[in-house]
């Protein structure tokens, strides 16, 4: 065991560990939830990287001490997630602004430059200099939450080349179509799937437009967004350099005040992410009910046998990558509640709630990402129609009787559909009976292909 102290007083840890007195404090005081994401300590020691470098060049730190930090950021960055993830104990559920993980961040830099320089590197003066915790940790929110952000674009699109070849594939395919869980007039699977494609292309285009917002930084707020004890040149330098190590055009928030008290970027931004969830739960749903049978459901739809769907009832497949997918949607949806309400309680000058804002806006992206891409690879590449099925239920729908209605009216039309149905009679067989068609205009009029290009 080793004893340091913080402006509290001594504290005891073990030995062998890398961060410090504040850090061993919050990590006996906060021990509920999940770990604070990979992703916001790999954007603080990244934060912190730039301004050693900054500082180093500006004065503001000895060059040797900035030169220890930044070389203590470079092996951490290098480092596989759970080497790294070892050195940062820290819950999501701390405090509001995130300053334990700042904290936890400073002290692991701080020891590691201290070794690399052989004196004391200090985790407040020297790492954190000409920062607060209320501006690194916004800062690092924006930078986690902007590659997440693609990884769920990425999915999409490749989804969507998957689907544009179901479309092309089944352009001719008649199927009934339904509404209100009721017949109705026929369309191609082609188009069905179409509209699949066009809700989930207005989700990804929705996010593609909201993702450069997400390119402003708070870093230079510091404490109440005054910006005190940095200045504006320290701050775009320090942009600048985030800017270059990352490859992505970061830009300095005009507003600093709003960047420690409002989150209505990554609001906004998780909103388009709930609507891509509620579009693909919508997707997925249609599949797994188009899918059910095969025998005593719609049978329409063929999806991959990935692995055995019973523990009782031997050959059962079931639609297990369209229940995941719907199960992500549904948490996903959650998380969009989650981020509302935290959003919202931003306090005067600082919103409280960032752990949590970030901690669900990187689960969702996670979810989204993974789960498109598995339900991508898993079923919907292996998807197939059954045009046998489909035609036969064409060929039974009442609907059909649509074609008719610009020929005899709308009322005789329906009595046709009417007798055929209390009858038991083919609609072709009710339309004949009726006297109003005869064979030649029925097989002219009644067209299911034709109907589905008027």
């Amino acid at each position: 065991m080793r004893i340091e102290h913080d402006s509290l007083g001594p504290v005891t840890l073990p030995d062998d560990v890398w961060w410090g007195p504040q850090t061993e404090r919050s990590r006996h005081n906060f021990t509920v939830g999940p770990l604070m994401p990979v992703a916001v300590i790999r954007a603080l020691i990244t934060i912190k990287r730039a301004a050693a470098q900054v500082n180093g060049e500006t004065g503001a730190l000895p060059a040797p001490v900035a030169t220890a930090i930044d070389a203590a950021a470079d092996a951490l960055l290098a480092l596989p997630a759970a080497d790294l993830m070892a050195h940062f104990p820290l819950h999501v559920y701390q405090t509001g602004s995130g300053t334990q993980t700042n904290m936890n961040v400073n002290e692991v830099l701080a020891y590691r430059a201290s070794a690399l320089l052989g004196a004391p590197v200090l985790p407040n003066d020297h790492v954190n200099c000409g920062q607060s915790s209320n501006d690194t940790f916004p800062t690092a929110m924006h930078l986690a939450a902007y590659p997440a952000v693609t990884a769920v674009r990425d999915a999409l699109r490749h989804l969507d080349e998957t689907l544009a070849e179901k479309e092309a594939t089944y352009a001719n395919t008649v199927k009934l179509g339904r509404t209100h869980l009721q017949d109705a007039t026929p369309l191609t699977f082609g188009q069905e799937v179409s509209g699949w494609r066009a809700s989930l292309a207005q989700g990804e285009q929705t996010l593609a437009t909201l993702q450069p917002q997400l390119l402003a930084l708070a870093l230079g707020g510091t404490a109440v967004g005054t910006g005190l004890n940095t200045t504006p040149a320290q701050t775009q330098a320090m942009v600048t350099a985030i800017a270059a190590q990352v490859g992505l055009p970061f830009t300095s928030m005009p507003n600093k005040f709003h960047g420690l008290a409002s989150h209505s970027e990554l609001t906004s931004m998780h909103g388009a992410l709930k609507t891509v969830a509620a579009d693909l739960l919508k997707v997925a749903n249609d599949i797994r009910f188009l899918a059910s049978g095969p025998r005593g459901g719609y049978g329409e739809l063929r999806i991959p046998a990935n692995e055995p769907g019973s523990s009782i009832m031997p050959g059962k497949v079931n639609p297990t990558q369209a229940e995941a997918v719907t199960m992500i949607a549904t948490r996903v949806l959650g998380n969009d509640v989650t981020i509302g309400v935290a959003a919202s309680q931003g306090n005067f000058e600082l919103n409280v709630y960032k752990p949590v804002i970030i901690a669900a806006f990187l689960e969702s992206c996670d979810l989204l990402a993974g789960g498109i891409a598995q339900f991508d690879r898993l079923l919907v590449t292996g998807l197939t129609a059954d045009p046998t099925r489909m035609r036969a239920l064409v060929d039974q729908s009442l609907m059909l009787v649509t074609a008719l209605s610009p020929h005899i009216g709308y009322e005789a039309s329906a009595k046709i559909a009417q007798v055929a149905q209390q009858d038991g009679l083919s609609l072709r067989d009710a339309a004949l009976a009726s006297g109003q068609v005869t064979a030649a205009q029925y097989a002219q009029w009644v067209d299911p292909l034709a109907m589905t290009r008027p």
